[in-house]
C-alpha cells in the first residue's frame, strides 16, 4: 500500500517538472526586444501641448536570434488615479523587419485634447516572430498636459480678433441706423435734356407771350391794373414832340395852298 502511494507521488512530481520545463521553453521562444522612449530635446520636461502635434522618440533594439517584424506602435491615455481608459492614442502601422542585433529610432506622433493637468500615457510596440504576435511596453508614465502659449503675432489669434471686430462693427452699424436714422435730403429738381428745370417757375410765360399770374394774390393784381391805367392816360415827352412836329407840317401845307 505504501509502495503504491510512493509511486503515485513520484509520477505527479514528474508531471509537475515536465510542465515547468514546457513553460520555460515557451517563454524562452519570445524574442528579446528592448524599447526605450524619450521626448525630444526641445521638450525636456515631457509636456504635452493641447491642439498641437506631440512627438516621442522610440529606440527599438532586437537582442534575440530571431528576425522580428515590427507591426505597429499604439498608445492610450489613462486616468492617473483609477487607471481607467480615457482615450486611445493613434496606431501607427510600420510592417518593417527588425533583423537580429539591429537598432532603430522611430517617432511616434499624437495629439492631445484634454484638460490641463496630469494624465498617464501608455505606449506599446506590436511585433511578430515565427507566427506569434507579441506586445512590448515602450512607455508607461504620467505626463503633464498644458495649453499652448498665446502670442499676439499668431495668425490664428489675429484672424480671430479681426473676425470678432468685424462682427461687432456690423452689429454697431445696424444698431446706429435703427435708433439714429439719417434725415432725408431734399431732392434736386430734375432737369430736362436742354438743361432747363423740368419744374415750372411761378412766372411761367405762355406761348402767346402772356404772363401766368394765377399764383399772384388778387389785391396785388388790382393795384397793378390801376397803375397801368394811369400810365396809359399820360403822354410821354416823346409823344409831345411828335404832336408838335405834326402841327408844323400842317401849317406849311396851308401856306402853300394860298
Amino acid at each position: 500500500m505504501r509502495l503504491a502511494l510512493l509511486i503515485l507521488a513520484l509520477a505527479s512530481l514528474r508531471n509537475v517538472v515536465r510542465a515547468e520545463l514546457v513553460d520555460d521553453e515557451l517563454v524562452s521562444t519570445e524574442p528579446e526586444i528592448l524599447v526605450t522612449a524619450s521626448f525630444p530635446e526641445d521638450n525636456p520636461f515631457g509636456q504635452v501641448v493641447n491642439g498641437e502635434r506631440n512627438r516621442i522618440n522610440l529606440v527599438v533594439e532586437n537582442n534575440s536570434e530571431l528576425n522580428v517584424t515590427l507591426v505597429a506602435i499604439s498608445g492610450s491615455f489613462h486616468d492617473v488615479e483609477s487607471n481607467a481608459l480615457v482615450k486611445n492614442a493613434p496606431t501607427v502601422p510600420y510592417g518593417m523587419p527588425l533583423l537580429q542585433g539591429t537598432k532603430l529610432q522611430l517617432p511616434y506622433l499624437f495629439h492631445s485634447e484634454f484638460k490641463p493637468g496630469d494624465i498617464r500615457l501608455n505606449i506599446w510596440l506590436v511585433h511578430t516572430a515565427e507566427g506569434q504576435t507579441y506586445n512590448v511596453s515602450a512607455y508607461d508614465s504620467v505626463i503633464t498636459v498644458v495649453e499652448p502659449e498665446v502670442s499676439i503675432f499668431d495668425y490664428r489669434v489675429v484672424s480671430t480678433y479681426l473676425i470678432t471686430i468685424a462682427f461687432l462693427g456690423g452689429l454697431g452699424y445696424l444698431a446706429f441706423n435703427t435708433f439714429f436714422p439719417k434725415s432725408k435730403k431734399a431732392r434736386k429738381p430734375v432737369t430736362s435734356k436742354g438743361g432747363k428745370s423740368a419744374i415750372s417757375s411761378p412766372l411761367e410765360v405762355s406761348a402767346s407771350g402772356a404772363v401766368d399770374d394765377e399764383w399772384i394774390p388778387a389785391h396785388h393784381l388790382k393795384n397793378r391794373s390801376v397803375k397801368g391805367k394811369g400810365k396809359e392816360g399820360t403822354l410821354t415827352s416823346g409823344d409831345e414832340l411828335s404832336g408838335g412836329e405834326t402841327s408844323g407840317a400842317e401849317a406849311k401845307r396851308r401856306k402853300g395852298r394860298k
